[in-house]
């Protein structure tokens, strides 16, 4: 009974000690712009963040790309990673709040802002991202159309080496159709923060930044 009353202790303390962990990172990445990406596979996101890098010197952080590399690390949580995704199971949301966290806290003090690609992808991802990382300072919404999407997503697995079967033209309409509604609803609960016009938008953020910096100094 004492030994199980020990490690509900132990448990109950490593929680509490995550948790402040946690916040003093959100502290810190409150620091500087977070943006969120959004828009459809196929919309141009990628080419979109290049030119933002380029021109802000942020950092863009493809939550894809951040699982991609933590298996091809060979690390135990790769490994994990490796089996979740080979299996066809979904990785869940701590595992990718936790590599954005990670990557956020290792860039912290050398970036100028952070773009979060591919991510929230629905809107109660949005809400723990907020409370476990940090507040979006924004979020970039890129429209385009469906058909436009669908062209470019089939030229692509046109060009892969490796043919999917689900690379046809209903079952991508079919998954745009689902991204829809998802983002619909986080551009919903964020509208204050979503815009289109990306230059004016990210020039606000950082003028706001230098602002509230100076206001503390």
């Amino acid at each position: 009974m004492l030994f199980m009353c020990h490690q509900m202790a132990m448990k109950k303390e490593a929680m509490e000690k995550l948790k402040a962990e946690e916040l003093r990172r959100a502290r810190a990445a409150a620091e500087i712009p977070i943006i969120w990406i959004l828009g459809g596979p196929g919309c141009g996101k990628g080419t979109q963040c290049a030119k933002i890098v380029e021109k802000y010197g942020f950092t863009h952080l493809s939550s894809g790309d951040l699982l991609r590399n933590e298996v091809a690390s060979g690390s135990d949580k790769g490994r994990r990673l490796q089996e979740v995704m080979s299996s066809g199971g979904l990785v869940s949301n701590d595992e990718v709040l936790s590599l954005l966290n990670d990557a956020i806290t290792r860039s912290k003090g050398v970036s100028k802002g952070f773009l979060i690609d591919g991510y929230p992808r629905e809107k109660n991802q949005g809400v723990e991202f907020e409370i476990r990382v940090a507040p979006a300072d924004l979020a970039l919404y890129f429209e385009c159309s469906e058909d436009t999407m669908v062209q470019r997503i089939m030229a692509r697995a046109a060009a892969s080496a490796v043919k999917r079967e689900d690379d046809n033209e209903n079952t991508i309409r079919a998954r745009l159709q689902t991204f829809r509604q998802n983002t619909n609803a986080i551009l919903e609960l964020y509208d204050a923060k979503t815009l289109t016009a990306i230059v004016q938008a990210i020039d606000c953020v950082l003028k706001k930044k230098q602002q509230k910096a100076a206001a503390q100094c």
